[in-house]
């Protein structure tokens, strides 16, 4: 018996919480992390660099996974994959190995990145078949989880809380949670009977709305994934936090993003996807800035929220937009999180070399400049995208 559309939506939710849990478990522990491998900005950099690798590999895989093998069963294995990289991870950090914690962020990566293309495939089904935007409020529950695993993180932070024990209990609770939630999800979403010579994702590049959304995907992917690998760091050497309270502003910046995602649906239904991908560009652009110019820890704090607030929504509804922007939405959604992943593979090696020699404020000017040219590309979709519907 087929899974109805809500009951599809409820373990999706789940499984998208699942990931912002683990997702958070590690980025509130990362100031611990890097004490405990004796790393400097530079090398953690370099560490982050096995994030974002594993990441792309995996999203660049899991287009044509899904289309081989179906959302489900890839969004199975590659879920099981990031609750062993964040095992990895504990392991590596307990052991104050470098490479260690590295190779355990490639193997979540790899996993994440891959499992990415199948939830927001399935995702997408769901949302044609429920008839409303959907894709926000599952990123908010991905951002809730990120939230409470922030907090919790802080927690254990200002409790000495071993890592390794931390991250091992986040894994073993990943993976008794995946075998319930994935049971709704249809086996052949996204999954193609053949693949044609000429394939899609060798046309889906020449659509010009397309491309905008990808501009649009890699910078507002690249404003929340500076947050996610950088802003515990940037508030604790930027402007002079302690660990705890720079985990502390990271969980402000998650609960904005949750906020920002459980509202999202309802602004994208009644303004548009460019629309809403506009504010988003332009809020976050205003957060980005008070951060970086702004030499006031309260200030600082208190921007993240705008920042958090542009980040939001920004990937959910680029993705949703390309998936629906013309026809084989897999390869569609696989091309714009492809795009979306070069802001993870370049943006922490790039800003921690930047953070080295001119400080993580100055750095993440890098980020302000992409943010600000996604405010011009939504411009150029909105008018894009009402030609295409005059036309249609």
């Amino acid at each position: 018996m087929l899974a109805t559309p809500q009951a599809r939506r409820n373990g999706l939710l789940v499984l998208f919480a699942l990931s912002g849990l683990v997702m958070s478990s590690w980025v509130s522990r990362t100031p611990d992390i890097r004490d405990l491998v004796g790393a400097s900005t530079v090398e953690m950099g370099l560490i982050l660099l096995g994030l974002s690798a594993g990441s792309m590999v995996g999203v660049l895989a899991g287009g044509p996974l899904v289309a081989r093998f179906g959302a489900k069963r890839i969004t199975l294995i590659c879920a099981t994959l990031f609750s062993i990289g964040a095992a990895v991870i504990g392991v590596g950090a307990g052991l104050g190995s470098g490479p260690i914690v590295a190779l355990g962020l490639g193997i979540f990566g790899l996993g994440m990145g891959a499992a990415e293309i199948g939830l927001n495939v399935e995702g997408g089904e769901v949302e044609l078949a429920l008839g409303r935007s959907t894709l926000p409020l599952l990123h908010g529950a991905y951002s809730l989880a990120t939230a409470v695993g922030a907090s919790i993180g802080m927690a254990l932070t200002a409790a000495r809380f071993p890592v390794v024990t931390h991250m091992l209990i986040v894994a073993v609770a990943v993976i008794v949670a995946l075998t319930f939630a994935i049971r709704p999800m249809p086996a052949n979403v996204g999954r193609r009977s053949h693949v044609a010579h000429d394939t899609p994702r060798t046309q889906v590049w020449r659509d010009p709305r397309l491309l905008l959304i990808g501009v649009i995907v890699l910078a507002l992917a690249m404003a929340e994934g500076t947050a996610t690998d950088w802003l515990p760091l940037l508030m604790v050497d930027g402007h002079g936090f302690s660990a705890t309270l720079g985990s502390g502003v990271y969980a402000i910046f998650a609960a904005t993003m949750t906020i920002g995602r459980f509202s999202g649906g309802w602004f994208v239904d009644r303004f548009g996807q460019a629309a809403v991908l506009g504010a988003s560009a332009v809020i976050g652009a205003v957060g980005l800035a008070l951060v970086a110019f702004v030499d006031n820890p309260v200030i600082a704090a208190a921007s993240v929220i705008l920042w958090g607030l542009g980040a939001a929504n920004g990937f959910p509804v680029a993705i949703s937009a390309a998936g629906s922007s013309g026809p084989d939405s897999t390869a569609r959604v696989s091309f714009a999180a492809s795009i979306g992943y070069v802001a993870f593979l370049v943006g922490p090696p790039l800003l921690g070399f930047l953070g080295e020699h001119y400080g993580l404020r100055n750095a993440i000017v890098v980020v302000l400049v992409l943010v600000a040219g996604a405010v011009m590309a939504t411009v150029a979709l909105g008018r894009r995208t009402t030609v295409a519907q005059g036309a249609d």
